[in-house]
């Protein structure tokens, strides 16, 4: 039997969307953009950074747009964004705190501009209430070539 599978993932600028994308094309999952209002992020990345920060020494994580899925149906969850100060995006934040009481595996995924920093240490922490796999990070100059090392990536982890 197939696991079922759901992909959640943020995208600011399209390469988490292209990393998303490419996991999807080899597991069996169902995909679902985190979203965002759209007067929530600037169109200037260090700018985004600026509020995003903010919005962490504010305690005040995005709303999202949209339904949240019941994640409860699916045996594994990937969840992606973009690495900001070297851990989750504040979107990606927000849908963990969303899902937080559903007991599931969360697998994360990530793109960064060259460093990840502690990513995963700080989702870990952000989802501390769940069992959490390995993830897989890439540069977002990686995403367009990173297809067998997401192979290696989900095989590792007993994704096939």
């Amino acid at each position: 039997m197939t696991a079922k599978n759901l992909i959640a993932f943020y995208s600011w600028s399209g390469n988490t969307e292209a990393l998303a994308t490419a996991i999807s094309h080899l597991t069996d999952s169902d995909v679902y953009e985190i979203k965002v209002p759209a007067d929530t992020f600037s169109d200037d990345m260090y700018a985004t950074s600026d509020i995003a920060k903010q919005q962490l020494a504010n305690n005040q994580l995005p709303s999202l747009s949209g339904q949240v899925p019941d994640v409860s149906q699916y045996e594994h969850v990937f969840v992606g964004g973009p690495t900001w100060s070297g851990a989750p995006s504040t979107p990606v934040l927000r849908f963990l705190n969303a899902i937080k009481d559903s007991p599931v595996t969360l697998i994360p995924f990530y793109t960064h501009a060259g460093t990840a920093g502690g990513y995963e240490q700080a989702f870990a922490k952000a989802a501390a209430q769940s069992h959490v796999l390995k993830g897989f990070g890439t540069s977002g100059y990686g995403v367009g070539h990173a297809e067998s090392q997401v192979k290696a990536w989900l095989n590792r982890i007993g994704i096939d």
